[in-house]
């Protein structure tokens, strides 16, 4: 137990935006200070309280080197020091991770974990080889020849997919299954003038400037959702020849952001927007399956997060997943022998896209909400990441009297 709190309604996201969408123009860290000095200011967050800070990033930018100081400089934090820390799509987890342990060892009473990520426009990197004809450089186009290549599994993301449904016997009418009944779960957020998204979402997100310091626009909600079917589904054939996974059971690219505040108890009291209601980070943990099968990561990092918390699955009340693809809930719901139609209560990645980095963070607001919706409970977020990798974390909503 981390002793970690997180002060209710202290934390924000922006909807996500399709690959080459609304937000592919902009800088994702001088997008990610725009944003998180509205944010904070209408929440009554005072910058000047937040001690340290840690920045998810895994798509580089121009001037990234300098980082989460460079970011809480233009976030009206310039007194604000952190690192910047990257682990594929376990970055959000991974992010409050640090900001939960960073409170518990007694360094910091306050500490904003901001992650962005634009994987449109994505760098194309070279890499100096004198010893190549002519000292021509190696080349890497950052965010699609990693999506591709795993240089370890030697496979790409996809095919990980591929394997973990060959040897569960997961077929396409599953998955297909599963992404509609999260797309049901999706439009239920966007339920009365999307009054579950409006409850932690940046609605409508404003659009910087040319000079970063004006309004020019706004995105009005998730853009790159499209009206998903049965039937819509049943006409795509599986991206690999034989395999059993289509786009329609994946996820799409994207960009945004999306921040927690993480503190210690006394301090959550004092800057939550609603005092009684006690959000505790309870545990973590982190896994990595055999090569080349990343959707499975999750069932191990779950399990030690579960242990380390003293839980059982059946003692948890709401479950979200960074599922990039339909094969991540089954097989997961299957190993913990629960039935996957009840997780993802408001929506997943596997509709909404995935920035990388803010994807599990996004998630995990959503659990906050859903559990004090439901009255408070105990909640697991758990998602894979790239290298057979994966996080999972447990959170407690409770009445702080």
């Amino acid at each position: 137990m981390t002793g970690a709190e997180i002060p209710y309604g202290a934390y924000w996201s922006t909807p996500f935006a399709k690959w080459g969408g609304t937000l592919a123009p902009f800088h994702s860290v001088r997008l990610a200070a725009f944003t998180a000095r509205r944010a904070m200011a209408r929440r009554g967050i005072d910058p000047a309280r937040i001690e340290h800070g840690v920045l998810g990033l895994t798509v580089p930018q121009h001037n990234s080197f300098y980082g989460l100081p460079w970011l809480m400089g233009m976030a009206g934090a310039p007194g604000v020091a952190g690192p910047t820390l990257n682990q594929a799509c376990a970055t959000g987890a991974r992010i409050l991770a640090h900001a939960a342990g960073e409170v518990a060892l007694g360094r910091a009473r306050s500490v904003l974990a901001l992650s962005a990520d634009r994987t449109s426009n994505g760098p194309t990197m070279l890499y100096p080889d004198p010893a190549a004809p002519g000292g021509s450089p190696a080349h890497e186009r950052w965010v699609l020849d990693n999506f591709a290549h795993d240089p370890f599994a030697r496979c790409a993301m996809v095919d990980t997919a591929e394997n973990v449904a060959a040897r569960e016997g997961i077929d396409l009418a599953e998955q297909h299954a599963v992404t509609v009944r999260r797309h049901e779960q999706y439009e239920a957020a966007l339920a009365d003038g999307q009054a579950f998204q409006r409850r932690y979402m940046e609605l409508p997100m404003a659009l910087p400037d040319r000079k970063w310091d004006g309004e020019a626009g706004f995105l009005a909600g998730d853009e790159g959702v499209y009206p998903t079917t049965a039937g819509k589904l049943a006409t795509l054939k599986p991206v690999r020849e034989g395999g059993t996974v289509t786009f329609g059971g994946q996820t799409h690219p994207a960009d945004g952001n999306a921040a927690v505040l993480v503190t210690d108890g006394e301090t959550a009291r004092e800057m939550s927007s609603r005092p009684e209601i006690r959000v505790r980070i309870v545990s973590f943990g982190e896994a990595r399956e055999a090569p080349g099968f990343m959707p499975a990561a999750p069932i191990a990092a779950a399990r030690k997060a579960l242990d380390r918390a003293g839980l059982a699955i059946g003692d948890v009340d709401a479950i979200k997943s960074h599922n990039p693809f339909a094969v991540n809930d089954i097989t997961f719901a299957r190993a913990f022998g629960i039935g996957w139609e009840g997780m993802n209560n408001f929506g997943s990645s596997l509709i909404w896209g995935h920035p990388q980095g803010p994807t599990g963070l996004r998630a995990i607001i959503e659990l906050v909400e859903e559990l004090e919706m439901r009255g408070g409970g105990t909640g697991l977020f758990q998602g894979c990441a790239a290298g057979d990798s994966a996080m999972a974390c447990v959170i407690v909503v409770e009445d702080r009297a």
